[in-house]
């Protein structure tokens, strides 16, 4: 009953005109941020990071925008899937495989609709899980010590690379650079400026919403810039969408498979590191196994297109799970989320919802709202948004650097920090064109200092002795899944990889 109030009280604060109109506005351009290839839900939640700060907005209208961007585009990158064959981001490779084929057969408006109806199931879903598992993650994390939470943030980035991930090295080294950068400012226990070469700029350390907007945004620019040439084309194909609506039996057939793969995509979510990719994955594979006596996953099987779609975006959603009730993100785009609440001064955890319920509720209600919003949308503008397709990235990109520049001079106010966003868009630029993850980095430069100061603390509480970062059962239950999540996908990761390429050069085949 009292999660039930507590609810209510988040209902009140989203239902206002302002969060309103914001949850609309952060559905529409996350589900075109979606559509547009390359760009994805980080990308997207970056770009707008400067919009925020520079209307003002406060901590629940600001998450309630991001949040409804991010649930936006995870909604939009089936539309250049199905459409054209070039999945919007990663979770929604797998919906290629059988929303494209359904394309080609001049189904392309039924693939859109029911994939729209697997979103927003897998997504209700989710969101009804986040309210029931977060609290109870809560209790647990209120027995965390400075030992506990020093394993957790490790835990956080062992796992980061994900059970897809093929180069756990490289990851490893993106993590350590994001702590070596958090490392730059006067130290909060001695007070030694530490690698701030005299800059005093840099005595604060380094702005992670600057590190943020560089990384992804402007780094996206300077690919664009390098190529000449962009994903967001369409080469003036002349796309028909053919009959709008699926007929009753075609979704009473999908029914069961939205059910299993919400399931299944939300475990994935909630897994630090998993993210949407592997539940999309999980998804379609389980479901391909389970129901395709016939072979007819990959030739354009509805089902084929609704289970990655509720999977993946039950997994975004349950990615919020570890990130408000314990402080990790457990997505990308949930680090990137992480980085607005501390910027707004409220620190994610197990406090969040004694100290902030009214952020907390506030935003779980507008995601509900959200979620409506999305399916109302997403269905009968079917027809505007692939049009979106159609903007040539020579247009788009110039628009990406001025939202950068004009937002974080916007939020500063300072030159020099328009000079470390266009470092960070460099430096972007270049681990991209190694495959060099920049999440690690990110969520480095947001915890970093947490990390120190609560490794300092438990080794002081315990005069000096380094073993009591192992010393409680709790503490050693995290180093155990930490070691575990780094290893497994030195196993496992490259064949999961290979499996969800090989299925997507199969359906090339197929196509063929």
């Amino acid at each position: 009953m009292e999660t039930l109030a507590n609810l209510g009280d988040g209902f009140a604060i989203a239902i206002t005109w302002q969060n309103l109109l914001l949850a609309l506005l952060g559905c529409f351009l996350g589900t075109i941020m979606g559509a547009l290839p390359g760009l994805g839900p980080s990308n997207g939640v970056a770009i707008l990071i400067p919009l925020a700060f520079t209307l003002g907005l406060g901590a629940t209208p600001s998450l309630i925008l991001l949040t409804s961007v991010y649930y936006g585009a995870m909604y939009g990158g089936r539309i250049s899937s199905i459409l054209l064959g070039i999945p919007g981001d990663e979770p929604a490779m797998m919906t290629v495989l059988d929303g494209h084929p359904m394309a080609k057969k001049g189904m392309a408006g039924e693939a859109l609709s029911l994939s729209g109806v697997a979103s927003f199931v897998g997504a209700f879903f989710a969101t009804w899980g986040l309210i029931l598992l977060a609290p109870q993650l809560v209790k647990i994390a209120l027995l965390f010590g400075p030992a506990e939470y020093f394993a957790l943030f490790a835990l956080a980035f062992m796992t980061l690379g994900g059970v897809s991930s093929t180069n756990q090295a490289k990851s490893a080294f993106a993590a350590a650079l994001g702590l070596g950068l958090a490392t730059i400012g006067v130290d909060t226990q001695t007070g030694v400026p530490r690698f701030t070469f005299g800059e005093v700029h840099l005595y604060d350390g380094l702005d992670f919403l600057v590190a943020i907007v560089g990384l992804f945004a402007l780094s996206e620019v300077f690919i664009f810039l390098e190529t000449r040439h962009g994903g967001a084309e369409a080469d003036g194909k002349k796309m028909v969408i053919g009959k709008l609506y699926p007929p009753m039996s075609m979704l009473k057939a999908c029914t069961p498979t939205m059910l299993r793969t919400s399931f299944l995509g939300f475990i994935a979510g909630v897994l630090p590191g998993a993210g949407a990719s592997l539940g999309s994955f999980i998804s379609y594979s389980m479901e391909k196994r389970l129901v395709d006596k016939k072979g007819t996953f990959g030739t354009g099987d509805p089902r084929g297109v609704a289970a990655p779609e509720a999977g993946n975006n039950a997994a975004a959603g349950g990615a919020l799970v570890p990130m408000l009730a314990l402080g990790v993100p457990g997505s990308g785009t949930t680090a990137v989320l992480l980085a607005v609440l501390l910027a707004l001064n409220i620190t994610p955890g197990p406090l969040l919802f004694t100290q902030n319920p009214d952020v907390v509720w506030g935003l779980i209600a507008a995601l509900f709202i959200a979620n409506f919003m999305l399916l109302a949308m997403n269905i009968p503008m079917v027809g505007l948004f692939t049009r979106v397709l159609m903007i040539p990235s020579r247009i788009l990109m110039p628009i990406v650097a001025m939202v950068s520049f004009v937002g974080i001079y916007g939020i500063s106010g300072s030159t020099f920090d328009l000079l470390v966003m266009i470092g960070f868009g460099v430096m972007g630029w270049l681990l991209r064109k190694f495959d060099v993850p920049l999440v690690p980095i990110i969520l480095g430069t947001l915890l970093g200092n947490a990390m120190e100061n609560n490794l300092r603390r438990a080794v002081t509480i315990d005069n000096g002795n380094w073993w009591t970062l192992v010393d409680s059962p709790l503490a050693l239950t995290l180093w155990a899944i930490a070691i575990i999540g780094f290893v497994l996908p030195l196993i496992v990761g490259a064949r999961v990889k290979a499996g969800m390429h090989a299925r997507r050069d199969d359906e090339g085949a197929i196509s063929d």
